[in-house]
């Protein structure tokens, strides 16, 4: 039997108020907030964390592919999930893809994987999913988008969901786009779109699943169904005869916001963190028609409580302060030139130094043990040449041994910026930025844990690079 042997989710860190936008744009002041990517994130870095929370300490040579679905690519031409899987210690030999320009391309992905797994082709299929959409300013989209990823991995033993059947529907019809040129989404009035579009094809799809395996309402204990928006969410689960208080999974609109291609996977993964052994779901995704998934809870879902999915991601934030930071950010605004070196950037030294720059690994010294990052020809400590073995040191945690301030620097969009000397645990010591910190409360010995991030962009290419940041629980 097919189905999901782990799952693992991001959000980011920082969380922007319904009340900010009230007091920027005016209105009532509503309830809520929305997840807001920090700037050195996007869409790669975000499927990157839902990834490596979702393989945890499993063996990285086990997975056999990766699809990776979004609808904000870091490039229009460059596959990310590539450059996931290199990021992620991932064999060479695996087939990799994006899924893009559609918001369920979760679930098509999630087809593809299993189909893969079912046929015998693969044993274990990663399905990543991340969004970083900007909507334009004061827009019905400004206060519904938010950021965040999710990551399930498919297989055929110690399966913890099983997938039990799955129905589908393809539709030529136009609610929501983006053209070649477009900075934010378009959209049609929205009456035709919510019953025409959502409504219509959620039902469809969910009604020809019912018929085809001979199902009611009544045969599931929870309904993870994508939302277009709270009160649109609540009226269709009752159109389709589910209990709202009992049966239906919360779309995580008031907390993260519409996370794009990314959305119903995280409510999908929201829902297993409660899920007990015998329990079934009905997963339903939509977008340029709609998929219909059907699971069944197994007794290894106990086994992956240690996650920290959505639940643990939601506990741990800092509310952004203000709408001009969130402008910043997301680079909403003509600013004054700053004048500054131009930033610098070269393919051929990020080829050769990809092994410690993406993949974070460092050199253990054979004779005796000393770990260093970057990789070096002479142990720094018992001076071996060329007498090491590879470690990957993007899991471990660490310490900070010293740090310092800039707070004239440009290098950041948040200053001060912070690099900080950190030890990591096991060996080795890195110099590397930190991201998601309040200054006031950095000190030398405090926890960290590494994040991989954007440092820049440079002659069209945008440059990565692993930060450290205060441990998240």
């Amino acid at each position: 039997m097919v189905g999901i042997v782990s799952y693992g989710a991001y959000i980011p860190i920082y969380r922007m108020s319904s009340e900010i936008l009230a007091q920027v744009w005016g209105g009532s002041k509503q309830r809520g907030e929305k997840a807001i990517a920090n700037w050195d994130e996007d869409s790669l870095t975000m499927g990157v964390e839902a990834v490596i929370d979702c393989l945890g300490k499993m063996d990285r040579e086990l997975v056999d592919g990766l699809y990776f679905a979004t609808t904000t690519p870091a490039y229009r031409e460059k596959q990310s999930a590539s450059i996931m899987a290199k990021i992620a210690d991932l064999r060479r030999d695996i087939p990799t893809a994006d899924i893009t320009n559609s918001l369920r391309g979760a679930t098509s992905a999630l087809r593809a994987a299993m189909d893969s797994v079912g046929s015998g082709s693969a044993q274990r299929f990663l399905v990543a999913a991340a969004d970083c959409r900007v909507p334009a300013p004061d827009s019905q989209f400004e206060a519904l988008f938010g950021d965040g990823a999710a990551a399930i991995l498919l297989g055929n033993s110690d399966v913890a969901v099983e997938i039990e059947g799955m129905y589908t529907i393809t539709s030529d019809f136009m609610d929501i786009w983006k053209n070649e040129d477009d900075h934010h989404v378009q959209a049609w009035e929205d009456r035709f779109i919510i019953t025409q579009g959502y409504m219509a094809h959620i039902e469809e799809v969910v009604k020809g699943c019912f018929k085809k395996y001979n199902v009611t309402p009544k045969d599931f204990n929870k309904a993870v169904i994508y939302a277009y928006d709270v009160r649109r969410h609540g009226e269709l689960v009752k159109r389709l005869g589910f209990d709202p208080k009992t049966q239906v999974q919360d779309p995580l609109l008031a907390h993260v916001g519409h996370t794009g291609a990314a959305s119903a996977l995280m409510m999908l993964v929201a829902a297993l963190e409660d899920a007990k052994p015998g329990e079934r779901i009905l997963f339903v995704n939509y977008g340029d028609g709609a998929d219909a998934v059907m699971l069944k809870v197994t007794g290894q879902i106990e086994n992956l409580k240690s996650r920290r999915g959505v639940k643990n991601h939601l506990k741990s934030k800092l509310m952004l302060p203000t709408y001009g930071k969130y402008l910043h950010y997301r680079d909403l605004m003509k600013w004054d030139v700053v004048r500054q070196p131009p930033e610098f950037g070269a393919l051929t030294t990020s080829w050769r130094d990809r092994e410690w720059v993406l993949s974070c690994h460092g050199d253990r010294c054979k004779q005796c043990g000393t770990v260093q990052i970057p990789p070096q020809n002479v142990c720094t400590w018992c001076q071996a040449k060329d007498d090491f073995e590879p470690v990957r040191l993007s899991d471990k945690t660490a310490t900070v041994f010293t740090y310092s301030m800039d707070h004239l620097t440009t290098a950041t969009l948040d200053p001060p910026n912070t690099i900080a000397v950190i030890d990591l645990v096991g060996g080795g010591r890195l110099v590397t930025p930190m991201t998601d910190s309040d200054p006031a409360k950095i000190a030398p010995d405090m926890e960290v844990e590494l994040t991989f991030r954007k440092i820049h962009d440079a002659q069209g290419i945008h440059h990565y690079f692993w930060k450290c940041r205060p441990i998240r629980v």
